[in-house]
Formats: structure tokens, sequence, C-alpha cells
């Protein structure tokens, strides 16, 4: 039963990795669309959707967790019943997706960083000032 609840929990985790990273796609490919351009875009978005599928996967099968099912000699192992096979294939899903979770804040962020650096040295460049020093101009007016 061990083997059977690692091989779930392992393809739990993936097929859900794959879907949010499927979901995330286009979102991630217009941002990148806009901080890097065009030519990056593509090896950036694969790279992205890969590491949503590691961490996704690496995050959801938990070995600490299966481990109890396993027999340890003087220990007694848990029964891997209905109801624990629920818990672990739900627990799976719901750490999967709390990993990857961080990985798209981390990106969110970082492409928000880069974002705001853009607009700033596009303004500077046009010799206009930040959006925000022109507001307090406009005000003082």
């Amino acid at each position: 039963m061990f083997y059977a609840l690692l091989i779930v929990t392992l393809a739990v985790a993936l097929v859900t990795s794959l879907l949010v990273a499927r979901f995330f796609s286009d979102a991630i490919t217009k941002i990148l669309n806009r901080i890097i351009g065009p030519e990056l875009t593509d090896a950036w978005r694969k790279y992205m959707s890969f590491a949503i599928v590691v961490v996704g996967v690496s995050g959801g099968v938990n070995m600490w967790e299966i481990q109890k099912y396993l027999q340890n000699g003087r220990e007694q192992t848990m029964e891997l019943n209905g109801p624990r096979w629920t818990v672990e294939i739900y627990r799976t899903a719901i750490d999967t997706l709390s990993q990857i979770s961080w990985v798209m804040l981390l990106f969110f962020l970082c492409a928000m960083v880069a974002y705001v650096i853009m607009r700033v040295a596009e303004s500077n460049r046009l010799g206009r000032p930040p959006r925000a020093e022109r507001q307090d101009d406009d005000s003082a007016a």
C-alpha cells in the first residue's frame, strides 16, 4: 500500500502542478513579454512552468508523512484505509498549491519591481519626471 500511496500522491501533485502551470501560462507570457521582450519570453515561460512543476511536486509529496505507513520493525504502523487515503490526497493537493503560490508570489513581486524600474527608466529617458513627481507639480500649480 505504501507504493500505491506514493504513486498516487506523486500523480496528484504532478497533475495539480501541470494544471496550475497551464492556467498561469498566458499571464506569465504577457508579463515576460512586457518586461524582457518577445525574443526571450518563450524561454523564460518554459523555465517558469518547469519551476512551478518542480516546486509543486516537491512540496506536495511529503515523504515524512508517507513514511508513517511503512513497516519499521518495532513501531506500529498506521493502517491505510479509505479516510486516510482521502486525507493524504487532500493534503497533497493543498501542499502542492501552497508551494506553487509562494513561487508565483515571488515571480509576480519580482515582475512588479522590474516593471517599476522600467517605467522610471523610460520616463528618465524621455526627459519627464516619474508620474508621482508630475502629480505633485500639477497640484502645486
